[in-house]
């Protein structure tokens, strides 16, 4: 069957664990104060003033300050899960996570495979207040990103985010997280070590694999239960949810780039619920193996390939109402170079449906301009 996504050909893919290693814990689950405020909206805060944090660097001293002030932001996510023992006698136990507060009014961005198959979710804030009426408001699925809710909320300290598309390899960054489940806003540091990375994830029991592309790489320490936590660089700004980690080398873990949710977090401060922007290809990025391998006029871009199996425009899609075609190469999106900013799937996702962008197409040996309308994706 056909998926409406904008799928792309893993093709140095490696196998890494999903950060979240459950931390479980058996008995009757987890009782915790219910507390109310009043609830104000709040719009998020992106960086603004055509200022680019991804320019700057730590000196002495400005990693404690930055992790000091990121990490009021950051929250443990504890969720009780039902489980089932040897012999099929359910109880219940918990697991946890990390999550970033990125509204005033109680949004948490965290990772998808945090919250599965919860069914009761806990926020605890940095300076251990507890709050049970947390629910699950809006999932990608196209990515492990899911967005959470505090209810009768209006004064929680909300993190700047920044824009993944300009990050550069050897920038510094630091990585806040919950790690093992318990050592609550664990900070440590590195650099991006690389960008456009495609990883093949498994939780921690095997079973369970997902493709993740356009992943940025970091040798910042990420451990168990630091999933969902912010990938910060020298300027305080959140680049990357941190997701995965490698069980077969040292120092290489993976975070989503913060501007593909953008799109969804935009929609939900305003509607209250958000949609996964789609414009509906089956693209192959553009290596210079790939360009080779097809000979193709380009080194970057994202190349709208059809298969035996699947046609590279979706019937009825944004793209197919656009007019885009089989071997077209999309290079630009708003004149944001697909490939260096990030994958084409990626920086359509910073808009939200409805919004018309401008794609740059090569074709026929030319470049031509094709405005898209996006829409929702549709399951």
């Amino acid at each position: 069957m056909k998926e409406k996504e904008e799928k792309k050909t893993n093709v140095n893919g490696i196998l890494v664990f999903l950060v979240l290693i459950s931390i479980l814990v058996g008995g009757s689950g987890l009782t915790f104060g219910l507390m109310a405020y009043t609830k104000v909206s709040t719009p998020i805060t992106f960086l603004g003033g055509g200022v680019d944090g991804n320019s700057a660097n730590f000196i002495e001293g400005s990693i404690a300050e930055i992790a000091d002030k990121v990490s009021k932001s950051v929250v443990s996510i504890v969720t009780s899960v039902k489980s089932a023992d040897f012999f099929g006698r359910s109880y219940d136990s918990s697991a946890a996570g990390t999550g970033i507060i990125v509204t005033s009014d109680g949004y948490i961005l965290t990772n998808k495979h945090v919250i599965n198959d919860a069914n009761k979710v806990y926020v605890v804030l940095d300076d251990g207040t507890i709050y049970e009426e947390v629910e699950t408001v809006a999932t990608d699925p196209l990515n492990d990103v899911a967005f959470l809710r505090i209810k009768d909320v209006s004064d929680l300290p909300a993190v700047t985010l920044g824009d993944s598309k300009t990050i550069t390899v050897g920038q510094q960054v630091i990585a806040i997280g919950n790690a093992l489940g318990e050592y609550q806003n664990t900070v440590t540091s590195g650099i991006v070590s690389g960008t456009g990375r495609s990883v093949t994830a498994s939780d921690s029991t095997g079973y369970n694999t997902e493709t993740l592309t356009d992943m940025i790489q970091t040798d910042a320490a990420i451990n168990s239960g630091n999933s969902g936590g912010p990938l910060v660089n020298a300027a305080g700004e959140v680049i990357g949810i941190n997701t995965a980690v490698s069980t077969s080398a040292e120092n290489m873990g993976f975070a989503i780039p913060i501007s593909s949710v953008k799109g969804m977090l935009k929609q939900l401060v305003k509607n209250g619920s958000a949609e996964r922007t789609y414009l509906g290809v089956y693209s192959v990025d553009i290596t210079p193996e790939i360009a080779k391998a097809y000979e193709l006029p380009v080194s970057s871009g994202a190349y709208l390939y059809s298969s035996s199996t699947y046609s590279a425009i979706i019937k009825n899609s944004p793209a197919a109402k656009a007019g885009l075609l089989d071997k077209d190469i999309v290079t630009a999106v708003n004149g944001v170079k697909v490939g260096a900013a990030g994958s084409l799937a990626n920086l359509v996702s910073e808009y939200e449906p409805g919004d018309t962008v401008q794609l740059t197409v090569y074709r026929n040996g030319g470049e031509t301009a094709v405005n898209v309308t996006l829409e929702g994706y549709k399951k």
